[in-house]
């Protein structure tokens, strides 16, 4: 789906969805809009990161970094 947005150049542009987070990340658009109207990056809510870390999966990052880095095969 297209979704239209003005660029940081003041240009307006029209761009595929999937594409929208990264944009929107990167501050390369200052608006885009949606059904209800145009949404301002950085003032309206905009779309939050794919995925949260949770505290479960940050605890087995740690326990496998720790695990990894103590084995003596490693260098």
């Amino acid at each position: 789906m297209l979704i239209q947005v003005i660029r940081s150049n003041n240009q307006y542009d029209y761009i595929q969805d999937y594409i929208l987070d990264s944009l929107i990340e990167t501050r390369n658009i200052t608006k885009f809009r949606r059904s209800t109207g145009w949404v301002t990056v950085g003032i309206h809510p905009t779309r939050k990161k794919k995925r949260e870390t949770s505290n479960k999966d940050a605890t087995f990052a740690e326990y496998y970094r720790r695990a990894y880095l103590s084995s003596p095969d490693t260098i």
